[in-house]
């Protein structure tokens, strides 16, 4: 839309020679589209090899595809993070096609459109706290699990701005995105001598499919939740996946237990 700042560009990013995660190896739950495909392909400029575990097969072999068109290394795996063994099974997966774990970024979650706190049904209330807290749970489980026999690792999870602050007619969202925070920094300081860092990422509104569908895809609803930012924007889905990329970099070597808010400044007014 004119008038509006413009996102930022390909030149603005790290160039793809910028291989400061050379060697790495990346799991990447919820990365066939919106912000976990972008930290995939992130972390594949970086030099990692990714593995991409997301419930979409037809989504998650396209990111891969694009990954290899540039020249990167990924591949993809179906995976329903409510699942116990397929959570298991991807974390396994990716040490046995690549050799290790060294990044984990747990992106999968869910969102829709829900009424004022009353009139939520159980339904919606279930199937948010199943993907985005116990998904959640489980796959870190996993991710920790394996971690530990390898002695290091990174994990960066997927919370919100609203993992701090509230809006109207999305209590059940909210819930979990505090939920996920919280459990974030349990987790960090559980594995805080293990060699093992824990932190989250806190986005302000990103346009995503997920946001459409959360504000049933209306155009007017989009527009006032963009003006309600500072920059007069949305955060993009590459600006958040700067900050996972580096909070798995030696740079955040002494970070830990952090949500690392990426926002434009909406949560500071």
């Amino acid at each position: 839309m004119s008038g509006k700042p413009a996102l930022p560009s390909e030149r603005d990013r790290p160039a793809a020679g910028h291989q400061q995660l050379a060697g790495r190896v990346a799991l990447v739950t919820g990365g066939a589209s919106g912000i976990g495909r972008a930290c995939a392909l992130a972390f594949a400029r970086a030099g990692a090899a990714v593995a991409i575990a997301d419930i979409d097969d037809a989504a998650a072999e396209r990111t891969v595809a694009d990954i290899h068109a540039v020249g990167g290394r990924a591949v993809a795996q179906t995976c329903d993070v409510t699942s116990p063994d397929q959570t298991n099974n991807a974390v396994v997966r990716t040490a046995e096609l690549f050799g290790r774990l060294d990044c984990a970024v747990n992106s999968a979650g869910v969102n829709e459109a829900s009424p004022a706190t009353a009139d939520l049904t159980e339904h919606t209330w279930a199937r948010l706290w199943s993907v985005n807290v116990k998904g959640m749970w489980l796959s870190m489980r996993a991710e920790i699990t394996y971690m530990l026999t390898q002695g290091d690792g990174a994990l960066v999870n997927l919370a919100s701005t609203l993992s701090h602050v509230a809006m109207r007619n999305s209590a059940a969202y909210v819930a979990t995105k505090h939920a996920v925070l919280g459990l974030t920094r349990a987790a960090a300081l559980d594995y805080a001598t293990s060699g093992i860092r824990i932190n989250a990422v806190c986005p302000g509104p990103v346009e995503t499919a997920m946001m459409h569908t959360a504000l049933n895809n209306d155009p007017e609803a989009m527009e006032q939740l963009r003006n309600t930012a500072p920059t007069g924007r949305f955060t993009s889905p590459d600006e958040v996946a700067s900050g996972v990329l580096w909070l798995c970099t030696p740079g955040a070597s002494h970070v830990l237990g952090h949500g690392l808010v990426i926002d434009g400044g909406w949560t500071a007014m």
